[in-house]
């Protein structure tokens, strides 16, 4: 492969670091780079970031003290848009429902009741409105199981 234009290096780090949702190493970058050079790798994240910093009034890359780098909110905002920030399509009590019943499937309504309580059953709605979870009737037990859905 030929050496990689600066233009092009940069832009693909531009892009690892937006799409990752989290720090990167110098080695993660320079892969994603295409320079296969630590120090041309730095100089085009040190330029990325100052051009970030000056474009941008709320976000940055930052250098954290492991040496990897973040494409993150200033810290300054955190509390600002708490509200506005993507909330889990799953409460955790919920996630933790349907890893059970991952796990375990085929599993009873009796039996998910004996391990994660009487509130499953708020749960078990939740996750059959979403589809990821379907039953069969066994007598008067329901045997739950996991949708193709929730597979994918």
């Amino acid at each position: 492969m030929g050496k990689i234009e600066d233009d092009e290096a940069s832009a693909r780090l531009e892009a690892a670091i937006y799409s990752a949702g989290r720090p990167l190493t110098v080695e993660e970058l320079i892969k994603a780079s295409g320079t296969e050079s630590r120090t041309k790798t730095l100089t085009l994240m040190t330029n990325l970031a100052k051009k970030t910093k000056s474009v941008f009034k709320a976000i940055e890359i930052a250098s954290l003290p492991d040496g990897s780098y973040v494409f993150q909110l200033k810290p300054e905002f955190n509390t600002v848009i708490r509200k506005y920030a993507s909330k889990p399509l799953l409460p955790t009590a919920t996630l933790k429902t349907l890893s059970y019943i991952a796990y375990m499937q085929p599993i009873s309504s009796k039996r998910l009741v004996e391990v994660r309580g009487s509130g499953v059953y708020l749960h078990l709605r939740l996750l059959h409105q979403l589809d990821y979870i379907e039953h069969q009737n066994v007598g008067r037990l329901k045997i739950y199981n996991t949708t193709e859905k929730f597979q994918k």
